[in-house]
């Protein structure tokens, strides 16, 4: 009798992903200018199917659907080491709606404007979202390579989306430096393919304890630059010089999706350093950590120093993106689990508190006329009286009041403060930093990380601040801004999330902290890797003719 080939669904699910953005972007490539309604159907239909997609995954790992929390496809059924693996667990499968509920709110900004500037906005749009999910799900080096290009390719087009000189100058530094961490990528992988003789990720961490002598001091090469390659993308210091003027001339939809993208370089080192040096990897153990926490604690200063020296909306939150970036780079460089359940939370936190301010900045720049600003700047300047004068009695405009309310959300959630979902996220780090794993003393490295996160916390307070009062007290006189439906329902959507992360953060800690013990449990997850089986074929039965 024949043993028919069988695969359970939800494993299927796993490639869903991948497969909907790549599947709907190749739909979308033919249409011409005028399919816009059409075009952004298709391309919501597709990011609200990755949105279900996600939630699926989240209860499958989380709900014990899967061994360990983990389902493991075998892209053409060829075994681990040998075939490229597919892995969803309770990291990547929070890191995929997170990916969804940002492009879900790019998508829908994007409506009545950005989305019919230029042809193919939506086909970019798509291809960028496969890359993002295929990073988050593969486990191979190479596959890894191969969807990081997807995803930069399709951000080059998507950073000069309704090109204007400014675009055209930010986009070509922005591509020429991610050219370089590509080839750096390449060199990298290469070397650590010559010492080890395999890119599966899994099979990485099993083999590097084997390194020892020349072999382990080439491997460390090899990871290092790879790891140059991660953290040009995740905005290090001095390497993220790059992200400011990025984020400033990019379209707030493309923006938003930036966000996200710098994330991916710092969620890559979390995946690769607690694979390929944790503790049970012998004399490999522990190798960069150091340079993670230091650089991290660097890039924080660099970041605060950007925040008070611009008076630009953009740069200031490509600022802000710099700090959340070099403090999820320390956390991970501590080396402390319970750290990084924490830094996690504030890695979604902060993602969702940059992406709906650089929405809401295109609304607020529809007040700030180059009048209004140069006035405000001079009555700074020169000291000028504001003398308040007596109640007219009109009412604060719809419009006026939603941009100010709106703001002040943003500037609690960047600054950290309560009672949003950015003051919990620095509670949960302060109180990790305060009670060590070990129980023993809190290193200088504790109290000087704290001490950053607070100091970054007060100058965005300032910044923002300063930008507020230019923007709203000073310029009293501005008519109300018409505002569109499409427009104020993403910022309010983001703006709605931080404050459901902020009531249910016990149960959202409590999953985060399930995902940070997968991920510090490499034994078992190389184990689940290369121990998954392949489908069985059909065996001929040689009694029958």
């Amino acid at each position: 009798m024949n043993q028919l080939l069988s695969l359970d669904w939800s494993q299927h699910l796993i490639m869903a992903p991948i497969l909907l953005p790549l599947l709907v972007g190749a739909i979308l490539a033919p249409l011409t200018q005028g399919w816009h309604r059409l075009k952004f159907w298709l391309s919501y239909a597709s990011v609200l199917g990755m949105l279900a997609t996600a939630l699926a995954l989240i209860g499958m790992t989380d709900g014990g659907h899967w061994q360990d929390g983990m389902g493991v496809y075998l892209a053409a059924n060829w075994s681990a080491p040998f075939g490229i693996a597919l892995l969803a667990d309770r990291l990547s499968s929070i890191m995929l709606l997170l990916c969804a509920v940002l492009a879900l709110a790019a998508l829908h900004f994007t409506r009545l404007r950005w989305g019919r500037i230029g042809v193919h906005f939506h086909t970019l749009f798509q291809f960028l979202l496969m890359g993002i999910n295929g990073a988050f799900l593969t486990h191979d080096l190479f596959n890894l390579f191969v969807f990081f290009e997807v995803m930069l390719a399709a951000s080059y087009g998507l950073v000069l989306h309704g090109y204007n000189a400014e675009r055209i100058r930010a986009s070509m530094q922005y591509i020429a430096i991610n050219l370089a961490a590509a080839l750096l990528f390449l060199i990298g992988t290469a070397l650590i393919y010559a010492t080890t003789g395999t890119l599966n990720m899994a099979d990485l961490s099993a083999r590097v304890a084997l390194l020892a002598g020349e072999e382990l001091a080439l491997f460390k090469v090899g990871a290092a630059v790879l790891a140059l390659a991660f953290l040009t993308k995740g905005a290090m210091w001095p390497l993220g010089f790059w992200l400011p003027t990025t984020y400033a001339a990019a379209s707030p939809p493309v923006a938003v999706m930036l966000v996200l993208m710098t994330k991916v370089g710092a969620y890559i080192v979390l995946r690769l350093w607690l694979l390929m040096f944790s503790d049970g990897n012998g004399a490999a153990a522990g190798f960069g950590q150091d340079a993670l926490l230091y650089g991290g604690m660097l890039t924080i200063v660099f970041g605060a120093a950007g925040m008070l020296s611009t008076d630009t909306a953009g740069r200031m939150a490509g600022y802000g993106a710099i700090v959340s970036s070099g403090t999820l780079l320390a956390v991970i460089g501590y080396g402390q689990p319970s750290l990084v359940t924490a830094g996690l939370y504030y890695l979604i936190g902060s993602t969702v508190a940059v992406a709906a301010f650089l929405l809401l900045i295109e609304l607020i720049d529809r007040i700030r006329t180059p009048r209004s600003a140069m006035l405000a700047l001079t009555m700074e300047a020169y000291a000028v009286e504001d003398t308040p004068a007596e109640p007219s009695g009109r009412g604060v405009p719809a419009a006026m009041a939603f941009l100010s309310l709106a703001f002040a959300a943003c500037a609690l959630m960047i600054a950290g403060l309560p009672p949003l979902s950015g003051f919990v996220a620095k509670f949960g780090m302060f109180h990790a930093l305060l009670n060590p794993a070990d129980g023993g003393a809190i290193p200088a490295s504790g109290w000087s990380l704290m001490a950053l996160i607070v100091l970054s916390g007060l100058i965005a307070v300032i910044s923002m601040m300063r930008f507020g009062v230019r923007t709203f007290w000073a310029n009293a006189g501005a008519e109300p801004p018409k505002l569109h439906r499409s427009e104020v329902a993403p910022v309010l959507f983001l703006l709605g999330l931080s404050v459901l992360m902020t009531v249910h953060a016990n149960a959202l800690f409590g999953y985060l902290g399930r995902a940070s013990d997968d991920i510090h449990r490499p034994a078992t997850y190389v184990q689940r890797v290369l121990g998954t089986p392949t489908v069985p074929g059909p065996v001929s039965n040689p009694e029958v003719p």
